[in-house]
């Protein structure tokens, strides 16, 4: 996605309503006290009434109202490498996690490794507000959704928002929206089913939707995830507030107008907000396609739309590469099927073939290896998936979007039998990290049509920072000649 510089440019975007900046940035209109994305419908105001913000908590600061029309609350957001600094990043992502529902700024900046003093400095300088501002806006805008996509009850969603207090949602609510949560949803019609909450995720086209899918479904954990008839479907399991919650959800591509729509199971209420931001990653709508096909050239645009898949989970991830190591699909599939109908906590669904969550980390770190080694697992393996459950259990190792890069790719790399190419692997899904490269160099030549494994590894330097699309590529274009 092209950077734009100056309010020239800002505007031509808004005039255009380029998709390519939906998420990048919003404008307020002093005339209406609204604040918009760039894809807005609604007439397009004069420049001279435009004020031009870099996210929504800058023009809820500056006081304007978010539109009822575009509702920058469905923005498809912004990747990793957008972000003015890692730290700002990784700040967003827990502060996305609700780290901010049940702790202060201090912790955050604690648990970053930095001071509070610096992590405040930083994240206003990135963003043009300081955090509580900014979380402020997360939750409310999360509530409007809530308010207008769902019947769940107003102390419901005060709650699934972040917040901890009625009165203080209410009180906040009203500050800035002018309703309270009450007025708002009179004018809202609703339909929703009792037993599940409906969503639609916005993304900046184009979106290669039957990859996507072909590339998960191609590694997908038996019973516990799937892909039928284009539809995506799981059981999610997550941490939050002292205790798991566990649940399933669907996600398909709907093309008029096209966006994702995602059921959650009514039992994932509390988790709203980082399942949301987990299935983002999961299928990268966070992604601007123009950069990568810039960045990759000829290569990406034969194959305009492909995305690089995220993980719900870092550590189911890790087992299942390391299951798969020297082995084939069918093998893997066989393994990972007893690994999680064993270790796997059952869980019922509307699907007869999703019956397992993926065992968490406590339970693999407390199992012998004699027990994993008995589902048919060679030894080393059930040695090394030990290990890994023991650091990720102990804190010492997080695969998670938001955790160190180069730390954690050195920890994976400690572990005994695991290949660089698993390494790399690892790194692309569970981190979401855009410059992973998962190919070895003879899978790489032989994907490019070339003889030398030297040249073929030289070219990939000319794909940072985005190499992790250059392997989604390549890895598609190996898997349709097999």
């Amino acid at each position: 996605m092209p950077i734009l510089f100056n309010q020239a440019q800002y505007y031509q975007a808004v005039c255009s309503r380029d998709s390519r900046f939906d998420g990048s940035f919003f404008f307020g209109v002093s005339s209406t006290g609204i604040y918009c994305r760039p894809v807005c419908p609604v007439k397009t105001p004069n420049l001279e009434n435009c004020i031009f913000f870099l996210n929504a908590a800058a023009a809820e600061a500056a006081g304007f109202r978010p539109c009822l029309r575009c509702r920058p609350e469905l923005i498809p957001g912004n990747a990793s490498v957008d972000a003015a600094d890692r730290l700002t990043q990784n700040a967003l992502s827990l502060i996305e996690d609700g780290f901010l529902n049940d702790t202060n700024v201090a912790n955050l900046a604690k648990e970053l490794g930095v001071t509070d003093r610096h992590l405040r400095r930083v994240f206003h300088e990135a963003l043009g507000v300081n955090p509580i501002k900014f979380v402020q806006t997360q939750r409310l805008l999360l509530a409007k959704r809530l308010l207008t996509d769902t019947t769940l009850p107003i102390t419901e969603v005060t709650f699934a928002a972040g917040f901890n207090s009625l009165r203080r949602f209410n009180t906040l609510f009203k500050s800035r929206y002018t309703l309270s949560p009450t007025q708002f949803r009179k004018h809202i019609n609703i339909q929703q089913s009792l037993n599940s909450l409906s969503f639609k995720l916005n993304y900046r086209p184009p979106l290669d939707w039957l990859s996507l899918l072909n590339f998960i479904n191609e590694r997908a954990i038996p019973r516990t995830e799937e892909v039928f008839n284009g539809v995506y479907r799981r059981i999610v399991r997550l941490y939050h507030r002292n205790q798991w919650h566990i649940g399933w959800i669907t996600a398909e591509l709907l093309t008029n107008p096209p966006v994702i729509q995602v059921i959650i199971d009514i039992k994932l209420t509390q988790v709203i907000f980082p399942v949301l931001k987990y299935i983002k990653k999961l299928f990268d709508l966070t992604c601007s396609p123009e950069k990568i096909i810039l960045a990759l050239g000829p290569l990406a645009k034969s194959r305009t739309g492909l995305r690089v898949p995220g993980a719900f989970d870092g550590f189911e991830v890790a087992v299942q590469t390391i299951l798969a190591q020297k082995e084939t699909k069918k093998t893997t599939d066989t393994v990972v099927e007893k690994f999680v109908n064993y270790f796997g906590e059952p869980h019922p669904t509307p699907f007869a073939t999703l019956t397992h969550a993926f065992p968490i980390p406590k339970r693999i770190a407390l199992a012998s290896i004699e027990e994993i080694s008995a589902l048919g697992i060679p030894q080393f393996k059930a040695e090394v998936i030990v290990i890994l459950a023991q650091a990720v259990e102990r804190k010492n190792l997080d695969l998670i979007p938001y955790a160190d890069t180069v730390s954690t790719i050195e920890q994976l790399r400690s572990l005994p039998g695991i290949n660089e190419e698993s390494v790399q692997y690892i790194t692309m899904r569970a981190l979401s990290w855009p410059d992973a490269f998962p190919l070895c160099n003879k899978d790489l030549a032989k994907a490019l049509g070339i003889r030398s494994t030297r040249i073929a590894h030289n070219i990939t330097k000319t794909w940072q920072p985005w190499r992790s699309y250059a392997a989604i590529y390549l890895m598609s274009k190996l898997l349709e000649e097999k």
